[in-house]
């Protein structure tokens, strides 16, 4: 049994991409009668446009994820009640951390980063992101991913067209030092500690963050009296947020979230 009494919606972005992506999530939840809020990460309230011209950003650059998560955390703080936290990608894993901080009245993790201590030894995973970590370049200058890169990483199978379209409203720059920061206790997680409701949500077509590692994720959990559920979507790939189908992954978490 859950209860979930929250009519507040946090959205956390993922790494790579502008906030703005979840604006039409915005619009469906304010449109069933919730509060939203999408924050920026620190150093990219900007459109991505502007930030990819900005490239290679600095300020981006030095941007770590106990900071990033320090700031949704304050965000969270100020509010009048503990929202209910969605986020996609190096969001889910930012959701993840929230919910094991006590922050949230439930938490739904889209194709989320694994927490320290389940490997991603996938080699789609490898493929699609070890130019992030930046290794052998300066960690001064933020990381862009390139065209290419975005083909097999967010949006394969859609078409040319397409996925330059979603390159161009969605790419931004990177810090690598957040990124590294993924492999480290930044990125822990408690799996033994008692949480609310929580939702972990994979897609089968998702390169980066393949379907068998979001898996191992949810397994991880040792909480028998806490809700902890998960969903695979078949045909879904990382841009799931963004994708024309968008709609049957939020009416998902819709129905989770009243049920």
């Amino acid at each position: 049994m859950k209860t979930i009494n929250s009519k507040t919606v946090v959205f956390v972005t993922g790494a790579f991409v502008s906030h703005h992506g979840w604006d039409e999530w915005k619009k469906y939840f304010e449109g069933k009668g919730y509060k939203t809020l999408a924050p920026s990460h620190p150093n990219k309230d900007a459109p991505p446009a502007t930030l990819r011209h900005r490239q290679p950003d600095a300020a981006i650059a030095s941007n770590r994820l106990a900071a990033i998560i320090d700031h949704y955390a304050d965000i969270i703080k100020s509010l009048p009640e503990k929202p209910i936290i969605i986020g996609h990608s190096l969001g889910g894993l930012i959701t993840q951390i929230l919910v094991n901080r006590d922050l949230a009245a439930a938490g739904i993790a889209i194709h989320s980063v694994p927490p320290l201590g389940v490997f991603p030894y996938e080699f789609s995973f490898l493929k699609a992101g070890w130019r992030a970590l930046g290794f052998f370049t300066s960690v001064k200058k933020s990381y862009l991913m390139s065209f290419k890169t975005w083909q097999y990483a967010f949006t394969n199978g859609m078409t040319l067209e397409e996925q330059q379209k979603a390159y161009d409203a969605s790419t931004i720059p990177e810090s690598k030092l957040a990124a590294r920061d993924g492999l480290t206790k930044a990125a822990a997680v408690d799996f033994k500690k008692p949480h609310v409701p929580l939702l972990i949500i994979s897609g089968s077509k998702d390169n980066i963050i393949p379907a068998s590692l979001n898996l191992r994720n949810f397994k991880a959990y040792k909480t028998p009296g806490s809700v902890t559920e998960y969903k695979e979507f078949e045909g879904k790939n990382h841009y799931v947020v963004n994708l024309p189908t968008w709609k049957e992954s939020a009416d998902y978490i819709l129905r989770w979230i009243n049920e």
